[in-house]
């Protein structure tokens, strides 16, 4: 007879309640590996995705995506005309909130880019194509809301999405929105109206202040208040064949910018940005999977606690220590196990509508189930510890 089979099925309802229990806790342990591994591949997605050789970026910036960089619009043509360099393209990257259509504000990454043949455009498209025209087309990823041909105003004009991406986002999570390199430039600088006359309004006092006429004044207005167009970043394609490290010195020395290759600018982003958000995922994750042994151990001794008598009356009857070791490990490995497949099971569950992207590892997956497992057998030993230390008379109620 298997006691522990027999004992299961005694108090069936309580070993089941149990059981949804701890999948419930051991679901939030593998949801946290999701996320930990999710905040990852969001944060490099981006700089994986925009098959670059290399990113030149502004002298002493980290950027564009752990601080802001910019540089002059015309720079790219100075990096294009470097020996080695097949391609150079701009980029504008940087993050917005605003409403879009009907729907209530939130934050995005706009993305703009040469659409004539540069470098930068969407990835992960699953509908529709990307953009062809100089003005008012988008591609939007579907967290934004938005589906293909649908038409928004965003800073007084209309813009029609010709594109539909699924999971484009960035180091945060928020969806991606490509537009061209002069929508998003008009997007990212659009002033209040008020604030430009406010502004004009200042300028053409100063101009007087300095003996300027009316006249001169307003001939000089545009000269003196108009800002120069900028982009945050120029992305190079080499030669085939150029060697990079020595392009890249070429233009550090030259056009006295920073210059990062994919691998480069990977590791500035898992070290910089993310890294204490991935410690503290990290953390948490450890914390849990501590916690949730220890409540299986519990679990476990206090199912010992309950069939104390009953163990006290098998030792009296002269059943050997096997038999109690058994009964207890093979309760603890049922409840280890139960739960583990529980909480695989709510796991699928929650990540398709899971606001943040879950990344999910099979090894990370199995040495969860590895630990948990071990856990689970080292859990039942304080019970079967106090098990063979109780007397037999207990049954005998002494």
């Amino acid at each position: 007879m298997d006691l522990a089979v027999k004992d299961i099925r005694r108090h069936l309802g309580k070993f089941v309640a149990t059981i949804v229990g701890v999948s419930m806790l051991l679901a939030i342990v593998l949801v946290m590996n999701g996320i930990y591994r999710g905040n990852i591949a969001d944060g490099v997605w981006l700089i994986e995705n925009l098959r670059t050789d290399l990113w030149v970026v502004e002298r002493g910036r980290g950027g564009p995506f752990n601080e802001p960089s910019r540089l002059p619009l015309d720079s790219f043509k100075s990096v294009a005309a470097t020996p080695g360099v097949a391609q150079a393209s701009p980029l504008v990257l940087y993050t917005a909130q605003r409403a879009l259509g009907r729907g209530a504000e939130q934050q995005f990454t706009v993305i703009g880019y040469d659409v004539f043949g540069g470098l930068g455009g969407p990835g992960r498209l699953v509908e529709g194509r990307t953009i062809r025209a100089a003005h008012y087309e988008v591609v939007a990823d579907r967290k934004l809301g938005l589906a293909l041909n649908d038409r928004f105003v965003l800073s007084g004009d209309t813009y029609t999405v010709v594109g539909v991406s699924a999971g484009a986002v960035d180091a945060s999570g928020n969806p991606l929105l490509w537009m061209s390199l002069a929508d998003a430039q008009d997007v990212q600088f659009e002033q209040d109206p008020r604030a430009v006359d406010q502004s004009r309004a200042a300028t053409l006092q100063r101009l007087s202040a300095a003996g300027y006429g009316d006249a001169q004044a307003e001939r000089l207005l545009p000269l003196v208040s108009g800002a120069p167009a900028q982009i945050n970043a120029v992305l190079v394609r080499l030669q085939p064949g150029a060697d990079r490290a020595a392009v890249a010195q070429h233009l550090r020395d030259w056009l006295y910018v920073n210059v990062y290759t994919t691998d480069e600018e990977r590791t500035l982003m898992l070290e910089g940005r993310l890294k204490r958000i991935s410690g503290v995922l990290g953390l948490f994750r450890t914390l849990l999977v501590i916690v949730s042994i220890v409540i299986i151990a519990l679990i476990v001794y206090v199912l010992t606690i309950e069939k104390i008598k009953s163990i006290a009356t098998l030792k009296l009857i002269g059943a050997p220590n096997s038999v109690i070791v058994r009964l207890i490990l093979e309760q603890s490995l049922a409840l280890t196990l139960a739960s583990f497949a529980g909480a695989w099971l709510l796991r699928n569950l929650i990540a398709p509508g899971f606001p943040r992207t879950l990344s999910f590892a099979a090894s990370e997956t199995a040495i969860t189930f590895a630990v948990m497992l071990a856990g689970g057998v080292l859990a039942s030993g304080m019970a079967i510890w106090h098990a063979l230390r109780t007397p037999p008379q207990l049954a005998l109620g002494g």
